[in-house]
């Protein structure tokens, strides 16, 4: 597998995307199902099993809650394109998503050296 000479602002920019996607998908399990307010359901048995699919009421997202939402989708976009973006890739003869897949761990690498 070959390997990769990333720039540290390539490398830092991923790291953020990873930490940045980490602390958002930690976020959103704290917010209600549904971002606007909807009434609860609850759904038929299933056949062979006792088991009832149900949702209580949702109050939907407060303004705050809303606009923290907003924060974490722009910044991952923000993020997303410093990295799609970035001039590295340019300099590659192919193996443009080899190297790309490479990026997403080189952080774990990095970590293990370190240790």
């Amino acid at each position: 597998m070959p390997t990769y000479d990333f720039p540290q602002d390539l490398r830092d920019a991923q790291l953020a995307l990873h930490q940045t996607r980490a602390a958002y998908e930690q976020y959103a399990t704290t917010l209600p199902w549904s971002a606007e307010p909807m009434p609860g359901w609850e759904a038929d048995k299933q056949l062979h099993s006792t088991y009832r699919s149900a949702k209580p009421d949702s109050p939907g997202y407060s303004a705050e809650l809303g606009a923290e939402v907003a924060r974490y989708q722009a910044e991952l976009l923000r993020l997303s394109t410093v990295v799609a973006t970035h001039p590295f890739w340019a300099t590659l003869d192919g193996g443009v998503v080899a190297a790309r897949m490479a990026l997403k761990h080189a952080h774990e690498t990095a970590g293990d050296e370190a240790a």
